[in-house]
């Protein structure tokens, strides 16, 4: 093989990589183009996750909000409760004694 033959052979094989190398790109690019329904698609999608969190957290916060109003009226109604009940307690302890007191009186008057 001379020089002339080299060069050519060499010139073949580099413009046969590159027709394969662009042929390659053509494919590639092809099928893995993106229409514009599908940016569309997309951003509406992406759009729509966006608000959907937007409304997680406000119902989140609604709910921590309202858990925390709950739980001061419970603890509100519990310390109501034990202040009635030691008032009954209270009650019957005095109605006992006037109970005794009226039989002691009743007894005495006999």
């Amino acid at each position: 093989m001379n020089r002339t033959e080299f060069i050519f052979a060499t010139a073949i094989i580099l413009f046969v990589s590159y027709m394969i190398g662009w042929f390659s790109h053509w494919l590639l690019h092809t099928f893995s183009r993106v229409s514009k329904n599908d940016i569309d698609e997309l951003e509406r999608l992406a759009r729509e996750l966006h608000e959907a969190e937007e409304t997680r957290d406000q119902a989140i916060t609604y709910l921590q909000q309202r858990e925390a109003e709950l739980t001061n009226q419970l603890t509100q109604s519990e310390a109501e409760l034990s202040a009635a009940m030691d008032g009954l307690r209270d009650a019957r302890a005095e109605a006992e004694e006037l109970r005794s007191y009226m039989r002691k009186i009743q007894q005495q008057a006999k």
